[in-house]
């Protein structure tokens, strides 16, 4: 009896341990990127300064370039790096506008689809079980139309994207509905942030500083704001017909 006990209580520690390995190597990738200094390379004057480089590398590799691209805005969205809005701009700098987006959609989406994925299978069950009655509710609250709110978490540009990268996994959200409303609703955003690095060229040429705190004006968090808003129409009218 006693020997099944310690299988048992043996097989329940390497399950546990299987099921944080997608967060050991989530830390560890974050402590090789700012222990190796690789943040120091994803900056406004490193975009400046090596632009010439940068357009004439794609120019020669016209296949290679946006594959090397997506690959590192997937590893700084699955890893919640720092720079993910920079890597947008640039991404409208070197591709353009359109094409750009789709490249920073298609990654953006692919890297939080991956985080989505660690970070349900590792502490998603635990912490529901842990909170109480309370996360019972947000998540069955959340679940009869998660397609809306997560549009509306994507649109509203006042949630970090890391966060709402997050947040799903504990609530619940199916893969299927979490990619689907990741990539519609971070639409609007890049195209906001391609087509504002589409015309950094100028800018370079002129030698006049850029900051991304210009990208996002007031009329720009009215519209996605808007948008936003929009997203949960589908509930109100629910909420309108129940009563």
């Amino acid at each position: 009896m006693t020997d099944v006990t310690q299988e048992t209580a043996s097989n329940n520690k390497t399950n546990k341990l299987k099921k944080l390995l997608p967060l050991f190597i989530l830390a560890a990738g974050l402590i090789l990127f700012f222990g190796t200094g690789a943040h120091n390379y994803i900056s406004e004057d490193v975009l400046r300064d090596n632009h010439e480089t940068l357009t004439q590398g794609v120019a020669n590799y016209p296949i290679v370039a946006p594959l090397l691209f997506g690959a590192a805005y997937v590893i700084v969205v699955l890893f919640s790096l720092p720079g993910g809005t920079l890597m947008s701009v640039a991404g409208g700098f070197l591709f353009g506008p359109f094409y750009g987006a789709f490249l920073v959609v298609f990654s953006a989406t692919l890297g939080a689809s991956g985080l989505f994925i660690a970070a349900k299978s590792s502490i998603g069950d635990s912490l529901r079980e842990k909170a109480g009655p309370w996360m019972s509710k947000l998540e069955a609250g959340f679940k009869k139309n998660e397609f809306s709110y997560l549009l509306f978490l994507r649109l509203v540009p006042a949630f970090p994207f890391f966060v709402v990268n997050l947040v799903p996994a504990f609530l619940g959200v199916s893969l299927r509905n979490y990619v689907v409303g990741t990539f519609i609703g971070i639409i609007p955003g890049a195209l906001v942030f391609t087509y504002f690095g589409a015309g950094l060229g100028k800018v370079f040429e002129s030698g006049e500083a850029f900051s991304l705190s210009a990208v996002v004006t007031s009329e720009i968090l009215i519209a996605l704001s808007g948008l936003a808003a929009l997203a949960l129409l589908p509930v109100l009218i629910n909420k309108i017909r129940n009563k």
